[in-house]
């Protein structure tokens, strides 16, 4: 999974552009893009959709970002649209790992009811919407089975910080946020999940969205969130193994395998040792993902 495109749940032409869009995976928001007033037609609407893009044989993953556990909306966000089998719930505002094992126990009572088999719906967390959040992205490891990625938010925290801007003048994030993504990032590996970047806001600026997917990649990030659908293709293209990566990631794993009790090994006058087969195995499997090898 590379891209994953934010689209709100209450819109029918924008869910069909999300479809067609080339996005890995669909966020149907019942969140900050629906407004209070629109919420119980938003589940209406995101239940009818699940159900109807589910079906079709060639689709994109769908997921339901539902509302915070703190506003009291969150169960009926899950009973509109558990039965309507989404692949995974995206939590926002997720305080650690407690706020996960909450949402699972959630999840499996509505599971039981719908007749669906447990754990067939994911979770993805946003781990840094809040201040208190930022202390606590180490411990999401063994909150749930169901948690599949952890990904971060700037917008939400820089309104709880009572920040100006969450960007300097160069489009850069500045350091509170700069922080938050790289605890998010370190939560993920903990956790063993993906970790998924956040949104690129400026999205009539491709040079910018691409710079900033490039940087994510080489931090260790292995998909972005989108909030337009013309900024897929570059999330989808920077995050995909190129050839060359793929060649290279798997020198290194045939030389380990000719080589199995060694801990180093020399591919063309480098060296690389057991982090390297990591890195290698791991670019490998997202390329399975991906269909290239």
């Amino acid at each position: 999974m590379r891209s994953l495109l934010f689209v709100p749940a209450d819109s029918a032409k924008k869910l069909d552009k999300g479809m067609a869009s080339g996005a890995d995976a669909l966020i149907v928001d019942l969140e900050d893009s629906i407004s209070p007033a629109n919420k119980t037609a938003a589940r209406m609407s995101a239940f009818d959709f699940l159900k109807e893009a589910g079906r079709q044989a060639k689709r994109p993953r769908l997921f339901v970002r539902v509302n915070s556990l703190d506003t009291g909306l969150t169960d009926a966000d899950l009973d509109a649209v558990v039965a309507g089998t989404p692949d995974a719930i995206m939590l926002p505002k997720a305080v650690g790992g407690a706020s996960v094992t909450h949402l699972d126990a959630k999840l499996a009572a509505r599971e039981a009811i719908a007749g669906i088999p447990e754990n067939s719906i994911a979770i993805v967390a946003l781990a840094t919407e809040t201040a208190a959040s930022l202390f606590l992205t180490g411990s999401y490891a063994g909150a749930s089975p169901r948690l599949t990625g952890l990904t971060w938010g700037a917008e939400d925290l820089s309104a709880e910080l009572g920040a100006e801007a969450n960007r300097g003048a160069d489009g850069q994030f500045l350091d509170p946020y700069r922080l938050a993504r790289a605890l998010c990032l370190a939560g993920a590996a903990a956790a063993g999940v993906q970790a998924i970047d956040t949104v690129y806001v400026d999205f009539k600026n491709e040079a910018g969205l691409r710079h900033e997917c490039e940087e994510a990649r080489r931090d260790g990030f292995t998909a972005k969130m989108a909030i337009h659908p013309g900024q897929v293709a570059a999330i989808n293209e920077v995050f995909t193994p190129t050839p060359a990566m793929i060649a290279h990631a798997k020198s290194i794993v045939d030389a380990f395998a000719a080589s199995p009790s060694t801990g180093v090994v020399g591919i063309d006058g480098k060296m690389y040792d057991r982090p390297h087969l990591i890195r290698a195995q791991a670019l490998l499997a997202r390329a399975r993902d991906a269909g290239l090898t």
